[in-house]
């Protein structure tokens, strides 16, 4: 039989990380920049911001993975926006112009139902708002 194992951010679970206080999250994820980090076995140059509540997570370049790295993000970010009494979570994805893309990603972002659109601010990308 085979067995499930947790995908890990940054050698956490998802349920540890939403466990941090916000002073902690504000200090590890919400810096206001892009941040590098270890999902699995990619490696993710991504910026997550809190703006007119909704969460916002963009997602600039993705390498490596293939084990379910967005579906977790999906689910995490999901998870502390309801946790914040957040309204939304807002996804920018650039992976529109990539010099080698990677066209798993861009079917997953599709059966997700992001669409390409040109998103004030960061050009072209994948966008998707999640209401909840």
């Amino acid at each position: 039989m085979a067995t499930h194992r947790q995908l890990l951010l940054e050698g956490h679970t998802p349920e540890e990380i939403l466990q941090l206080s916000d002073e902690e999250l504000r200090a590890f994820v919400f810096l206001d920049e892009p941040l590098v980090f270890q999902a699995g076995s990619a490696q993710v140059l991504g910026q997550f911001q809190v703006r007119a509540k909704r969460l916002v997570v963009e997602l600039a370049q993705i390498d490596g993975g293939g084990e379910g790295v967005l579906q977790t993000l999906w689910s995490l970010a999901e998870r502390y926006a309801r946790s914040r009494g957040l309204d939304a979570v807002e996804w920018i994805v650039h992976a529109v112009h990539c010099a080698h893309p990677n066209l798993k990603l861009r079917r997953v972002l599709e059966r997700f139902g992001f669409a390409v659109r040109e998103v004030p601010g960061h050009g072209q990308a994948y966008h998707y708002l999640h209401e909840l």
